[in-house]
């Protein structure tokens, strides 16, 4: 059974059941517009103050001229700016909210005008590259100009005109880490993850390899139910919601059926057919799976049934208006089907192409807010868990209960499983329980999984008996009664943005605001450990001995881990602010700590990086610093911020002003989105905020980027031509946060934002 369940969400008390769909929409649309007005005003501030912030960095810098400080000194005139214009406090990515309104205020009408009027000039420019009489590059971002400056061996040679050729590598997708999945079934030894809020089904196969198949025309599942098999056990079905094609085009719901041994789409259902999203696909059973039904998201859930194989359409009716959780077809019976969802449970029989509905009846029993799950027992009765965590036993044919078992679970019971010797299983959400029960449904044990892996969403059984359990915390647990329950893995559960690769061995480590810690084996796929940390993490980097790593949190407080031991090394503070990035430097002697206060913390590293001592902090962005990047010779480190500055400093923390002195210097890495050597990454009319981390690859060639539409782009290095070509791979249903090469270059490692995943491509 493959059942759609509801967001958790819906089952609190404090949903209003009497919006209807259509009232959804309107607040929608109202909530979108005010969205809308709301980014053009940040946009406009966002402006102001970058005017603002040039302008008092030029009138620092004649205060410090006319008092006989020589240009480029500590702080090159930054630090009039800092005390006349404190560093705005940032809280996300999007924007830092800080109000202004005093500063602006002392500024006279007349200037402000100026700066308006220069602001809708610049605004009004393409997202493009002109000549700087400085010896660099300028392109803008949302009308703020932003000056590359070119080393001196391409100061005479370098042309806007050429064009940098695609990279002659490409990227394969190997693996996916878990990532808010769902186990749905087992077969011959084989079983199917989905990857919730993904754009495509991944298909493991005896737990050792990982077939990817649709990354390029699958759109988006709509949740990780919705996954059918064939009883020919080759064959499978997904429910895809509406979306864009790969090449923008506009894509309507419609179910895909695909082959699980060549990855080729075999029947594309239903388009233009289904309303908004296919919620609901399930195969036939007793008649060798020859047909399919599905329901769809429309204000009246049409339950339709299909000949899949000749892609027509047998029967529709209107199902319910109320959600739909599942429908499955009975096993013993091709012409009955059974739909459930909120406060109700139907049995529909078809007769040529007509639909006809029997209620089930709950009479003297509890009427529960959501049935949650279906299955059946051997003898063809239907078995559902409800949000009361009671279980009840529907007569096969009829639509009444025939028993009871009252207090199953404490909370809803989202999983039902009969088991190949006539047994059942159920999982509990809020008990987090999973319990074993005879063919007469009287409990015979249980088993409570962890609080860290969550409650139980899925159940399955595998050879052998094996059950294997998911969990709402993206966990995989092998289950054996009566008391071993054994993770096979756990993945992330919240925003996740941190990550870094071990600098000489096949392993990452990646940290998220769920307060989860993971260092992962590229090989195994498999967790090497997991740290749970006080505060959520932002950022992680490896010391260059691989021996420690340091991870950054939301809160302004960062750590130092052994790797071997995941014991706490080290722990310090700096300010309250996101640790938004967090670097050692290539000899290991330095790390610098970039936060959204506006600074970036240098400290010393001793004892293999087990003793820390702070010796400078870079001081003179105007708005939160978002990416740094060390020199080779670990002297030097180029820094952004949020309003697209591009500063550089010593390891010291000294700012340098002098262009000359940082524009041959060869860098360790690349991670900066704004530099010379990577703003070719930004197409025109970009968003400064579009993209948010790239990484080039250790041998120089390679250098991909993460961006907020769910893409990694992979592009030749350096890729200092605007509009530069890149590869473009699908795979993340939300913003993808960060990328990394692994340390030999052989694969690539990415992460989603809201949907937590973790993508392991090949480069190849």
């Amino acid at each position: 059974m493959y059942l759609q369940r509801p967001d958790p969400s819906v089952l609190s008390p404090s949903v209003d059941d009497t919006v209807s769909a259509s009232s959804n929409m309107d607040m929608e649309d109202r909530v979108s517009h005010l969205e809308q007005r709301l980014q053009l005003q940040e946009d406009e501030i966002q402006l102001l103050k970058a005017a603002l912030a040039d302008a008092l960095r030029r009138l620092g810098y004649c205060e410090e001229q006319s008092l006989g400080v020589p240009p480029g000194g500590v702080h090159g005139g930054r630090r009039p700016l800092a005390a006349t214009a404190p560093a705005p406090s940032t809280k996300g990515k999007k924007g830092d909210g800080t109000s202004w309104t005093e500063i602006m205020k002392s500024m006279s009408t007349e200037r402000l005008t100026l700066i308006r009027r220069e602001l809708g000039a610049e605004s009004r420019s393409r997202t493009t590259s002109s000549s700087s009489s400085s010896g660099g590059k300028r392109m803008f971002l949302r009308g703020r100009p932003v000056t590359m400056h070119l080393p001196d061996d391409q100061r005479e040679s370098y042309s806007l005109d050429h064009k940098v050729a695609l990279p002659d590598r490409k990227l394969k997708l190997q693996w996916v880490y878990p990532s808010q999945n769902c186990l749905c079934q087992l077969w011959t030894g084989r079983f199917n993850l989905n990857v919730a809020k993904n754009p495509s089904i991944y298909l493991f196969r005896s737990e050792t390899n990982l077939h990817s198949f649709g990354t390029s025309v699958i759109i988006d599942v709509k949740c990780c139910y919705l996954l059918t098999v064939h009883p020919d056990m080759v064959t499978i079905a997904t429910g895809q919601v509406a979306g864009n094609s790969k090449d923008g085009k506009l894509l309507a719901p419609h179910i895909r059926v695909w082959d699980s041994v060549s990855l080729n789409t075999l029947h594309v259902i239903g388009m233009g057919v289904f309303d908004r999203a296919v919620t609901c696909v399930a195969f036939s059973k007793s008649n060798g799976g020859a047909f399919l039904c599905a329901v769809d998201d429309a204000n009246d859930h049409i339950l339709s049934v299909w000949n899949w194989q000749k892609e027509k359409q047998l029967a529709d009716v209107k199902c319910s208006n109320e959600s739909v959780l599942g429908a499955v077809f009975h096993p013993m019976d091709a012409n009955l089907i059974v739909t459930c969802g909120k406060s109700h449970i139907n049995f529909w029989t078809m007769d040529g192409n007509t639909l006809t509905k029997r209620q089930g009846l709950f009479e003297k029993h509890e009427k529960p807010k959501y049935v949650l799950c279906v299955a059946f027992a051997e003898n063809g009765d239907a078995i559902t868990g409800d949000s009361s965590g009671n279980i009840y036993i529907w007569a096969k044919g009829g639509n009444r209960i025939s028993q009871v078992v009252s207090g199953a679970h404490e909370g809803g019971i989202f999983s039902v499983c009969v088991l190949k010797d006539g047994t059942m299983v159920s999982g509990g959400g809020k008990d987090r329980k999973v319990v074993l029960w005879d063919r007469d449904y009287r409990k015979q044990s249980e088993m409570e999984v962890g609080e860290s892996f969550g409650p139980v969403r899925a159940l399955a059984e595998g050879k052998q008996g094996e059950l294997f359990v998911g969990t709402t915390k993206n966990a995989i647990i092998k289950a054996s009664f009566p008391d071993t329950l054994t993770a096979i893995v756990q993945g992330h559960t919240d925003e996740l943005w941190g990550l870094d690769v071990h600098p000489t061995m096949e392993q990452f480590v990646t940290c998220s605001q769920d307060r989860h810690v993971h260092l992962w084996d590229t090989n195994s796929h498999q967790p090497l450990w997991t740290k749970t940390i006080e505060d959520p993490g932002r950022s992680a980097g490896f010391h260059p001995s691989g021996s420690v790593l340091a991870v950054g949190t939301m809160t302004g407080r960062w750590l130092v881990l052994d790797t071997d031991t995941r014991d706490l090394v080290s722990m310090h503070t700096d300010g309250n602010e996101i640790i938004s990035n967090i670097k050692y430097s290539p000899d290991g002697n330095f790390l610098a700590v970039a936060s959204h206060d506006n600074f970036v913390y240098i400290y010393a590293v001793t004892e293999n990086g087990r003793k820390y001592s702070r010796v400078g902090k870079c001081t003179g962005h105007s708005s939160f610093v978002t990416h740094l990047d060390w020199s080779s010779d670990s002297q030097h480190l180029v820094t952004n911020s949020g309003d697209y500055e591009i500063l550089f400093w010593t390891s010291s923390g000294k700012h340098v002003t002098n262009m000359d002195t940082v524009r041959n210097i060869e860098w360790a890495t690349s991670t900066c989105t704004l530099g010379f050597n990577t703003f070719g990454i930004w197409p025109d009319g970009a968003d400064g905020t579009d993209i948010n981390g790239v990484c080039r690859s250790h041998d120089g060639a390679l250098l991909a980027s993460a961006d907020d539409f769910g893409k990694v782009h992979l592009f030749s290095f350096p890729c200092s031509q605007p509009r530069a070509q890149s590869h473009e791979y699908s795979g993340h249903s939300s913003h993808v946060t960060n990328v990394a090469f692994l340390h030999d270059d052989s694969h690539l490692i990415s992460t989603g934002g809201k949907d937590t995943s973790i993508l392991q491509w090949v480069v190849a």
